[in-house]
Protein backbone atom coordinates (compact mmCIF):
# COMPACT_ATOMS: atom_id res chain seq x y z
CA UNK A 1 0.00 0.00 0.00
CA UNK A 2 1.47 3.62 -0.89
CA UNK A 3 0.89 4.35 2.63
CA UNK A 4 3.47 1.72 4.25
CA UNK A 5 6.35 3.34 2.62
CA UNK A 6 5.73 6.99 4.48
CA UNK A 7 4.33 4.80 8.04
CA UNK A 8 7.87 2.80 7.63
CA UNK A 9 9.95 6.12 7.49
CA UNK A 10 7.98 7.86 10.43
CA UNK A 11 8.74 4.26 12.58
CA UNK A 12 12.47 4.79 11.66
CA UNK A 13 12.45 8.15 12.79
CA UNK A 14 10.78 7.61 15.97
CA UNK A 15 12.82 4.64 16.71
CA UNK A 16 15.95 4.52 15.60
CA UNK A 17 17.15 7.67 18.43
CA UNK A 18 16.58 5.05 20.69
CA UNK A 19 18.50 1.90 19.24
CA UNK A 20 21.47 4.42 18.65
CA UNK A 21 20.83 5.05 22.77
CA UNK A 22 21.24 1.41 23.09
CA UNK A 23 23.99 0.70 21.30
CA UNK A 24 26.11 3.52 22.40
CA UNK A 25 25.43 2.61 26.07
CA UNK A 26 28.82 1.94 28.26
CA UNK A 27 27.05 -1.47 29.02
CA UNK A 28 30.47 -2.64 30.76
CA UNK A 29 30.13 0.17 32.72
CA UNK A 30 26.39 0.22 33.55
CA UNK A 31 26.12 -0.85 37.52
CA UNK A 32 29.51 1.10 38.13
CA UNK A 33 27.63 4.82 36.56
CA UNK A 34 24.32 4.00 38.07
CA UNK A 35 25.77 3.11 41.16
CA UNK A 36 27.81 6.76 41.89
CA UNK A 37 26.13 9.01 44.28
CA UNK A 38 24.79 11.67 42.07
CA UNK A 39 22.79 9.67 39.87
CA UNK A 40 21.37 8.13 43.20
CA UNK A 41 20.66 11.67 44.16
CA UNK A 42 19.24 12.57 41.19
CA UNK A 43 16.82 9.95 40.37
CA UNK A 44 15.84 9.91 44.36
CA UNK A 45 14.67 13.73 43.82
CA UNK A 46 12.99 12.89 40.47
CA UNK A 47 11.10 9.97 41.61
CA UNK A 48 10.09 12.07 45.01
CA UNK A 49 9.46 15.52 43.53
CA UNK A 50 7.05 14.00 40.34
CA UNK A 51 4.81 11.48 43.05
CA UNK A 52 4.19 14.60 45.12
CA UNK A 53 3.52 16.92 42.38
CA UNK A 54 1.12 14.46 40.99
CA UNK A 55 -0.75 13.84 44.62
CA UNK A 56 -1.06 18.02 44.14
CA UNK A 57 -2.74 17.59 40.67
CA UNK A 58 -4.20 14.95 41.62
CA UNK A 59 -6.04 17.27 44.91
CA UNK A 60 -6.77 20.16 42.71
CA UNK A 61 -6.93 18.26 39.13
CA UNK A 62 -9.95 16.95 39.89
CA UNK A 63 -12.11 19.14 41.07
CA UNK A 64 -11.05 21.46 38.33
CA UNK A 65 -11.78 18.80 35.68
CA UNK A 66 -15.43 18.01 37.53
CA UNK A 67 -15.79 22.17 37.45
CA UNK A 68 -15.35 22.18 33.68
CA UNK A 69 -17.18 18.52 32.78
CA UNK A 70 -20.45 18.62 35.12
CA UNK A 71 -20.90 22.49 36.58
CA UNK A 72 -23.40 24.49 34.68
CA UNK A 73 -20.66 27.65 35.56
CA UNK A 74 -20.61 30.24 32.49
CA UNK A 75 -16.95 30.65 30.85
CA UNK A 76 -16.24 27.14 31.00
CA UNK A 77 -14.66 27.00 27.40
CA UNK A 78 -12.33 29.99 29.06
CA UNK A 79 -11.92 28.40 31.87
CA UNK A 80 -11.08 25.30 29.90
CA UNK A 81 -8.53 27.18 27.80
CA UNK A 82 -6.64 29.01 30.57
CA UNK A 83 -5.91 25.41 32.35
CA UNK A 84 -4.56 23.98 29.48
CA UNK A 85 -2.46 26.40 28.56
CA UNK A 86 0.70 24.97 30.29
CA UNK A 87 -0.15 21.99 27.52
CA UNK A 88 1.46 24.07 24.81
CA UNK A 89 3.64 26.62 26.48
CA UNK A 90 7.37 26.54 26.04
CA UNK A 91 8.30 24.97 29.93
CA UNK A 92 11.08 28.00 29.97
CA UNK A 93 7.86 30.63 29.90
CA UNK A 94 6.50 28.76 32.10
CA UNK A 95 9.43 28.82 34.12
CA UNK A 96 9.61 32.61 34.07
CA UNK A 97 6.24 33.24 34.91
CA UNK A 98 6.27 30.94 38.23
CA UNK A 99 9.54 33.22 38.81
CA UNK A 100 7.32 36.45 38.20
CA UNK A 101 5.01 35.35 40.32
CA UNK A 102 6.49 33.46 43.33
CA UNK A 103 9.89 34.43 43.20
CA UNK A 104 11.41 37.01 45.68
CA UNK A 105 9.73 40.34 44.20
CA UNK A 106 7.14 38.53 42.23
CA UNK A 107 3.61 39.00 42.53
CA UNK A 108 2.95 36.50 45.81
CA UNK A 109 6.63 35.71 46.17
CA UNK A 110 6.98 39.11 47.89
CA UNK A 111 4.54 38.60 49.88
CA UNK A 112 5.41 35.35 51.21
CA UNK A 113 9.22 36.40 51.95
CA UNK A 114 8.37 39.88 53.46
CA UNK A 115 5.84 38.18 55.84
CA UNK A 116 7.28 34.92 56.63
CA UNK A 117 10.98 35.26 55.16
CA UNK A 118 10.70 32.06 52.68
CA UNK A 119 11.96 32.53 49.25
CA UNK A 120 11.11 29.54 46.76
CA UNK A 121 12.70 29.68 43.80
CA UNK A 122 15.83 27.02 44.08
CA UNK A 123 14.43 25.15 46.36
CA UNK A 124 12.96 21.36 46.22
CA UNK A 125 9.64 23.07 46.75
CA UNK A 126 10.06 24.75 43.73
CA UNK A 127 11.09 21.91 41.74
CA UNK A 128 7.44 19.93 43.15
CA UNK A 129 5.71 23.36 41.65
CA UNK A 130 7.32 23.41 38.69
CA UNK A 131 6.66 20.17 37.74
CA UNK A 132 2.69 20.58 39.39
CA UNK A 133 2.26 23.44 36.70
CA UNK A 134 3.57 21.40 33.55
CA UNK A 135 1.79 18.36 34.49
CA UNK A 136 -1.44 18.84 36.06
CA UNK A 137 -3.38 19.71 32.53
CA UNK A 138 -2.43 15.98 31.74
CA UNK A 139 -4.49 15.15 34.29
CA UNK A 140 -7.33 17.21 34.06
CA UNK A 141 -8.34 16.50 30.34
CA UNK A 142 -7.94 12.65 31.40
CA UNK A 143 -10.71 13.18 33.83
CA UNK A 144 -13.06 15.29 32.86
CA UNK A 145 -13.15 12.86 29.12
CA UNK A 146 -13.68 10.45 32.12
CA UNK A 147 -16.57 12.52 33.43
CA UNK A 148 -18.16 13.26 29.96
CA UNK A 149 -18.12 9.89 29.09
CA UNK A 150 -19.27 8.48 32.92
CA UNK A 151 -23.13 7.67 32.67
CA UNK A 152 -24.91 10.49 35.04
CA UNK A 153 -28.36 8.13 35.50
CA UNK A 154 -25.89 6.46 38.26
CA UNK A 155 -25.50 9.81 40.06
CA UNK A 156 -28.96 10.93 39.40
CA UNK A 157 -30.29 7.58 41.42
CA UNK A 158 -28.09 8.10 44.56
CA UNK A 159 -29.52 11.49 44.53
CA UNK A 160 -32.56 10.24 44.21
CA UNK A 161 -32.08 7.65 46.97
CA UNK A 162 -30.91 10.52 49.53
CA UNK A 163 -27.19 10.54 48.83
CA UNK A 164 -25.57 14.80 49.38
CA UNK A 165 -23.70 15.67 46.53
CA UNK A 166 -20.16 14.88 48.74
CA UNK A 167 -21.32 10.93 49.10
CA UNK A 168 -22.35 10.83 45.48
CA UNK A 169 -19.43 12.32 44.30
CA UNK A 170 -17.44 9.97 46.59
CA UNK A 171 -19.20 6.66 46.28
CA UNK A 172 -20.53 6.61 43.02
CA UNK A 173 -18.92 9.16 40.68
CA UNK A 174 -15.11 8.88 41.34
CA UNK A 175 -15.33 5.10 41.27
CA UNK A 176 -16.84 5.19 38.10
CA UNK A 177 -13.94 7.57 36.53
CA UNK A 178 -11.10 5.84 38.25
CA UNK A 179 -9.98 4.47 35.57
CA UNK A 180 -9.37 7.99 33.97
CA UNK A 181 -7.95 9.20 36.62
CA UNK A 182 -5.57 6.13 37.01
CA UNK A 183 -4.70 7.32 33.34
CA UNK A 184 -3.83 10.72 33.97
CA UNK A 185 -2.56 10.36 37.15
CA UNK A 186 -0.25 7.87 35.26
CA UNK A 187 0.30 10.93 32.67
CA UNK A 188 0.91 13.18 35.02
CA UNK A 189 3.41 11.59 36.65
CA UNK A 190 5.55 10.61 33.84
CA UNK A 191 5.18 14.39 32.44
CA UNK A 192 6.97 16.20 35.74
CA UNK A 193 9.41 13.17 35.89
CA UNK A 194 10.49 14.48 32.84
CA UNK A 195 10.23 18.07 33.43
CA UNK A 196 13.23 20.27 32.17
CA UNK A 197 12.76 23.92 31.08
CA UNK A 198 10.28 25.02 33.70
CA UNK A 199 12.30 22.85 36.47
CA UNK A 200 16.09 24.69 35.25
CA UNK A 201 14.70 28.38 34.95
CA UNK A 202 12.40 28.80 38.44
CA UNK A 203 14.15 26.08 40.47
CA UNK A 204 18.07 26.25 39.12
CA UNK A 205 20.23 23.47 39.22
CA UNK A 206 21.74 22.59 42.41
CA UNK A 207 22.65 18.53 43.17
CA UNK A 208 20.66 17.02 45.48
CA UNK A 209 18.54 20.03 46.12
CA UNK A 210 16.52 20.62 42.41
CA UNK A 211 18.46 18.43 40.37
CA UNK A 212 16.19 16.06 38.90
CA UNK A 213 17.70 13.26 36.15
CA UNK A 214 16.27 15.59 33.25
CA UNK A 215 18.81 18.15 34.93
CA UNK A 216 21.54 15.69 35.52
CA UNK A 217 21.69 14.11 31.77
CA UNK A 218 21.74 17.99 30.37
CA UNK A 219 24.76 19.11 32.82
CA UNK A 220 26.41 15.44 31.91
CA UNK A 221 26.48 15.79 28.40
CA UNK A 222 28.81 18.89 28.91
CA UNK A 223 31.20 17.12 31.06
CA UNK A 224 30.65 13.20 30.67
CA UNK A 225 28.41 11.87 27.55
CA UNK A 226 28.72 8.73 29.30
CA UNK A 227 27.09 9.35 31.84
CA UNK A 228 24.87 10.97 30.15
CA UNK A 229 23.49 8.11 28.65
CA UNK A 230 23.29 6.00 31.32
CA UNK A 231 20.71 8.45 32.70
CA UNK A 232 18.95 8.62 29.37
CA UNK A 233 18.81 4.79 29.62
CA UNK A 234 17.47 4.82 33.45
CA UNK A 235 14.73 7.74 31.85
CA UNK A 236 14.06 5.51 28.88
CA UNK A 237 13.54 2.50 31.14
CA UNK A 238 10.80 4.70 33.39
CA UNK A 239 9.56 5.55 30.79
CA UNK A 240 8.63 2.39 28.86
CA UNK A 241 7.59 0.74 31.95
CA UNK A 242 5.26 4.09 32.53
CA UNK A 243 3.70 3.25 28.69
CA UNK A 244 3.19 -0.71 29.27
CA UNK A 245 1.27 0.30 32.93
CA UNK A 246 -0.63 2.83 31.45
CA UNK A 247 -1.57 0.63 27.99
CA UNK A 248 -2.03 -2.83 29.99
CA UNK A 249 -4.24 -1.70 32.61
CA UNK A 250 -6.01 1.72 31.78
CA UNK A 251 -5.90 2.00 27.61
CA UNK A 252 -7.25 -1.25 27.09
CA UNK A 253 -10.51 -1.10 29.15
CA UNK A 254 -11.86 1.48 26.73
Amino acid sequence: MALLLPAAIGIAFLVLPMVGLLIRAPWSELLLRLAEPEVGQALRLSLITATIATLVSLVLGIPIAWVLARSAIRGRSVLRALVTVPLVLPPVVGGVALFLVLGRRGIVGAWLYDTFGFSLPFTTAAVVIAETFVAMPFLVISVEGALRAADARFEDAAATLGANGWSTFRRVTLPLVAPGIAAGAVLCWARALGEFGATITFAGNFPGTTQTMPLAVYLALQNDPEAAIVLSLVLLAVSLATLTLLRERWLTRA
